[in-house]
């Protein structure tokens, strides 16, 4: 199964203390993570702040190397949130992300979102 993972669940592991891909793999069994390159030119900007966030998205780009990397230069949509929203349409995969639009416009369209539940574990929000 893949899951489409964006910015800030890559920064998961840093800002809340959650190991990502365990979390994922305790939830659904086997998966394949997979990032737009977007996502990866969104971590590469962030890793230049100093302080946590900095970090955050630096490891974030460590994580992001282990997984698929899908050109988003062949999707429609314009924004990174767009392409995402698009890829996971067409590709019929979960989301795993925090962002409150992106996960909104997702079940909108019936398509599954893991998101953090209580700063503490990964849930899914719609399956």
């Amino acid at each position: 199964m893949k899951i489409l993972l964006d910015a800030n669940a890559l920064m998961i592991p840093v800002q809340f203390q959650i190991d990502l891909f365990d979390e994922l793999r305790m939830l659904l069994g086997a998966f394949e993570p997979v990032v737009l390159s977007g996502v990866i030119g969104e971590l590469t900007g962030l890793s230049r702040a100093k302080g946590r966030d900095g970090a955050a998205a630096r490891h974030g780009l460590v994580l992001g190397e282990k997984c698929t990397i899908v050109e988003s230069g062949e999707l429609q949509s314009g924004s990174v949130d767009a392409q995402m929203i698009e890829y996971a349409a067409r590709n019929a995969c979960m989301v795993v992300t925090n962002d409150r639009h992106i996960r909104n416009a997702l079940m909108t369209r019936g398509i599954s979102v893991i998101s953090i539940r209580n700063q503490k574990k990964l849930e899914i929000l719609r399956r």
